[in-house]
């Protein structure tokens, strides 16, 4: 099965990072979404106006995110100047390598990095059996499985995933690689 047949969301359907989140925009346009669809310029902007400040939160997350990945690994922060450029220019749309799934993590063992962003959606997902794999709580926010390269970290929100969290999460990554 292809990636983009198994996986919902937006972004490059040739992502090398994706984060699930449980829940969808609430606006029309996204309620059948049945493949990873890339993001055209304005998106994002037009998702926060209509979302509110929640989906805000999710989509600049996001961006510091990959910009405090380990740059031996990752190169989203030689790509813009800032996180706010990288989110408005090039997060999830073509050849970003991003994505936002959500739908269940496919878990391939290949090279890509999956984010599950919320302990509660995780653990939905494993009871539901929507995710096989070996997950090491490290405490409440944090687990990690690095031969999927799959971490489960605070939602993305600023209150759950503050810049602390966030360089944590980046630690993390940099484990998942030094486990090849």
């Amino acid at each position: 099965m292809s990636k983009a047949a198994s996986n919902i969301g937006f972004g490059d359907p040739a992502f090398t990072v994706a984060v699930y989140i449980a829940n969808v925009p609430a606006m029309p346009q996204y309620t059948n979404l049945s493949t990873v669809t890339s993001c055209v310029d304005g998106q994002i902007a037009s998702i926060n106006q209509a979302c509110g400040n929640g989906w805000r939160k999710v989509f600049n997350v996001y961006a510091k995110v990959l910009f405090a990945l380990p740059s031996e690994y990752y190169q989203f922060a030689k790509l813009a100047p800032t996180w706010q450029h990288y989110r408005d220019e090039q997060l999830l749309q073509p050849n970003s390598q991003t994505a936002l799934l959500f739908s269940p993590p496919v878990l391939n063992n290949n090279n890509t990095l999956h984010i599950i962003a919320g302990r509660t959606y995780a653990k939905a997902l494993l009871q539901q059996g929507h995710l096989k794999c070996q997950l090491q709580w490290l405490d409440e926010e944090f687990a990690i499985d690095k031969v999927n390269k799959l971490i489960v970290c605070p939602y993305f929100d600023y209150r759950q995933l503050s810049n602390i969290k966030i360089a944590r999460l980046s630690q993390l990554v940099a484990q998942c690689f030094v486990a090849e």
